[in-house]
């Protein structure tokens, strides 16, 4: 089915992030163009507080914003975001949603939803791991660059929080360490060689 491949190839830029990290996807996104042609997927790392992403972010992005819901269809030129005590996984162009496999200790929802679009997502994928408490994300950065895919960390100096970031960049699986308004402008590179 050559046309549903073609709807399933466009880029698809996970920004990983916890505490401090509010800050990062304001300034990623402030430098991103409504037109982007990625999909942008934000997976805030939070178990019990409800998000507030979904309401705040419209502010700071021409890009439409949604919280994601289950089987909502994955689309270029919009931000999508996790909500809480889930894991997320994309399946056939969409999401689907999850008990949270890991309730206790600190989540690893980053993880989870960078291991599906390695097995599960045809087009380019770019991996962002921004300010957090733990290593959320650095378990699948590898199978990242595996399959293709571009690695980014924020600079630690930038994050509010950085052993995310740093957990990243110890697995040696990070193309980039950028500052978040620099990390807007190589997605942004990246998509445009992608396209």
């Amino acid at each position: 089915m050559e046309a549903g491949r073609l709807t399933n190839d466009f880029p698809v830029v996970c920004v990983g992030g916890s505490a401090g990290g509010l800050d990062a996807y304001i300034r990623l996104l402030q430098n991103l163009p409504a037109d982007l042609g990625a999909a942008v997927v934000i997976v805030n790392h939070l178990r019990t507080v409800a998000t507030l992403l979904h309401e705040i972010l419209p502010g700071y992005t021409k890009m439409p914003v949604d919280l994601i819901t289950e089987d909502l269809q994955i689309r270029p030129g919009r931000v999508f975001i996790i909500p809480p005590q889930r894991d997320l996984h994309l399946l056939d162009g969409t999401f689907r949603l999850k008990p949270i496999s890991k309730p206790r200790g600190w989540p690893d929802v980053i993880t989870v939803f960078l291991r599906s679009l390695t097995q599960h997502w045809h087009g380019r994928l770019i991996a962002v791991i921004v300010s957090g408490y733990d290593g959320d994300g650095a378990e699948a950065l590898c199978a990242i660059r595996d399959v293709g895919g571009v690695t980014i960390a924020q600079r630690l100096d930038t994050a509010g929080q950085p052993d995310m970031p740093a957990s990243a960049i110890d697995t040696g699986c990070i193309d980039y360490v950028l500052s978040p308004e620099d990390i807007g402008a190589a997605i942004l590179r990246i998509v445009k060689v992608s396209t």
